[in-house]
């Protein structure tokens, strides 16, 4: 069934511009490889499309510290030695390194999160989306995990203008570190997260015992996982969880980061999940009817990416997609892994080490837990704070470069020279 509900979608090809350097495993590229797969399925055709406004230091710091924002604008690849102490003290180097353009990224990777939650505070829109978002393992006053600036925290803290509660919720495999932190002692934000959890792995936060302090105590649920997981026992444990969730907290907004390292066949990942598990989770949470931000996240197989991104645009659309993905100009031989096929292309499965047993000893304790929530704290607003404004621009008036994110989104071919990895 088609979608009914009003879906913006930010896109700036200069995002997928960005470097991280030879063999990091994050290529921001992979956000053109998504646009222009959408424009290939004609996706565009039902989606508002808005270049993301740049955002600000003066933003970055509603969250951040202003020495580390501070040092994120000056930094650039020359500058690292003479700075070495700040950059050890700001976590910057190998997993977050400095680049050209860095701050810029920043800028405009928060812009399209921060619009998208004003869009939905103003009733512009019912659905946000900002695949180049979902950067969740920013710390206040550090880099993390590949993220320099929290863009979910920052939309959280925008959308917290207008709504009394607001719900994230974390399906990449790593847990969603940066966003529970920032909101550990509140219980106007629950985090929920279903993540890998165990062996060492990225960041060893997340177990079933962290469930916030002070007044955020329960309103933080994880869900740890093992390796393998697949699409039954994920969507049965996803769909059990938040319906949970929702009729004791009953958010007034949501916000969805969609990392797709959850998938099959990720560089990084360790589960089995397939695009329609995947996207699954996205679907029911729309099923809500709630003022929904849909962020991207991580993901390190570029061509799964940008498939499970496309997949989830058209799921939010409520428009099914061809299996034989449509030849384009740019990146159609890419998907050549998979056949030019639509599906997760995944070239071993890992066993699943998650047994019933484990399953329900993890819905119990996470059914105990939100016993312990008060059912929709209230929160007085005695002046409601000044919800950034966003100019009312009528598609028509805006040029096709505006429209849709740099020359009617057919932006030139993005790859760096050194992008790919022996085996792409």
């Amino acid at each position: 069934m088609v979608a009914k509900e009003r879906i913006c979608y930010y896109y700036d090809e200069a995002v997928g511009r960005n470097y991280y350097g030879p063999n990091h495993p994050m290529k921001p590229h992979r956000l053109c490889m998504t646009h222009n797969l959408i424009l290939s399925y004609d996706l565009h055709e039902h989606l508002q499309i808005y270049r993301p406004r740049v955002s600000t230091s003066e933003e970055f710091t509603q969250f951040h510290s202003e020495d580390y924002v501070s040092f994120l604008a000056k930094i650039t690849p020359d500058k690292q030695q003479q700075y070495a102490e700040q950059m050890r003290r700001f976590n910057l180097g190998e997993d977050c390194p400095i680049f050209d353009h860095l701050f810029d990224f920043c800028k405009r990777y928060t812009g399209g999160s921060l619009d998208g939650a004003t869009r939905l505070n103003q009733g512009l829109s019912d659905i946000a989306i900002n695949w180049s978002g979902g950067l969740h393992h920013a710390k206040k006053s550090e880099a993390s995990g590949f993220c320099y600036i929290n863009d979910l925290v920052l939309a959280i803290l925008e959308l917290l203008k207008s709504h009394a509660r607001v719900l994230y919720i974390d399906i990449d495999i790593h847990h969603g570190d940066g966003v529970e932190e920032a909101f550990f002692m509140t219980d106007r934000v629950l985090t929920a997260s279903f993540h890998k959890y165990g062996d060492m792995f990225f960041p060893g936060t997340g177990s079933l015992s962290d469930i916030g302090v002070n007044s955020g105590k329960y309103y933080s649920v994880n869900v740890p996982l093992n390796d393998g997981i697949n699409d039954e026992s994920f969507v049965d444990l996803f769909k059990f969880v938040m319906r949970e969730i929702m009729e004791v907290f009953q958010p007034g907004a949501i916000v969805l980061q969609c990392g797709a390292d959850s998938l099959a066949g990720d560089r990084i990942g360790c589960f089995n999940l397939s695009l329609k598990g995947h996207a699954e989770c996205v679907s029911f949470m729309k099923s809500f009817n709630k003022p929904i931000l849909i962020t991207g996240g991580g993901g390190y197989t570029k061509t799964n990416v940008s498939r499970c991104w496309t997949y989830e645009t058209a799921t939010l659309l409520g428009r099914e997609l061809s299996e034989d993905i449509p030849p384009h100009e740019h990146y159609y031989e890419y998907y050549a892994d998979g056949g030019y096929k639509l599906t997760a292309y995944a070239p071993m499965w890992i066993e699943n080490l998650n047994s019933e047993a484990y399953l329900s000893q993890v819905k119990q304790q996470v059914r105990e837990n939100l016993k312990s929530l008060t059912s929709a704290p209230s929160v007085e607003f005695a002046e409601a704070p000044p919800v950034a404004l966003l100019p009312e621009l009528d598609d028509n008036d805006l040029n096709p470069d505006e429209r849709y994110g740099g020359s009617r989104g057919l932006d030139a071919l993005v790859s760096h020279t050194c992008e790919f990895y022996d085996k792409d």
